[in-house]
């Protein structure tokens, strides 16, 4: 077959329907090619901890102040919590990044939990423990929790932690090693 070029493809009709293939055709992008509209994973958000964050020990606390290397192509990321744009609902890939430090308060850390939650609940966490029975404990930690999930317009977003040491101090999320981020799937 041939090639077309064209800078422009419309349908014969204002707002019409274009058809790329027939069922069962495979059309490629090829490498380099950059997809706009509609058809990119858009939209997207990303944000890194800015500075460091005390958390109470053994209690779930929501991570803010995620502003560094802030990407956001809607507008629906607050550096806290990303808010699902209208008519953006669909399935989105999320992933919440939490590093704990305990070495301000005796490198005696016990556990790392993320938690990635929608509309102010619990929808996936992830959790890192180490056990004292041997006198092992940690310094730091990091914990990646992340899925796939249906969201609706209007939905929110926000990563919390959790974290727990032997002697009972305030261990703290860390800053650039902290993060949050998402975007939709490409036809969801």
């Amino acid at each position: 077959m041939g090639t077309i070029k064209t800078t422009n493809i419309e349908p014969i009709a204002d707002n019409g329907t274009v058809t790329l293939g027939s069922s069962g055709d495979t059309i490629t992008v090829p490498s380099g090619v950059t997809v706009a509209g509609s058809m990119a994973n858009t939209p997207y958000f990303y944000g890194e901890l800015a500075s460091a964050q005390t958390l109470t020990r053994a209690t779930t606390t929501k991570i803010a102040n995620l502003t560094n290397d802030e990407l956001d192509s809607a507008t629906a990321f607050d550096g806290t919590t990303f808010t699902v744009p209208s008519g953006q609902g669909g399935k989105y890939y999320l992933e919440g990044v939490l590093t704990s430090n305990y070495g301000s308060i005796g490198q005696d850390g016990e556990q790392t939990i993320s938690f990635l939650y929608k509309n102010g609940s619990e929808i996936k966490s992830a959790k890192y423990q180490q056990t004292t029975a041997g006198g092992a404990n940690m310094n730091s930690g990091t914990v990646t929790v992340s899925g796939l999930f249906n969201l609706s317009a209007g939905d929110t977003i926000e990563l919390y932690g959790y974290l727990q040491d032997v002697n009972g101090g305030n261990a703290t999320a860390q800053a650039d090693r902290t993060s949050l981020m998402g975007y939709k799937i490409i036809g969801a």
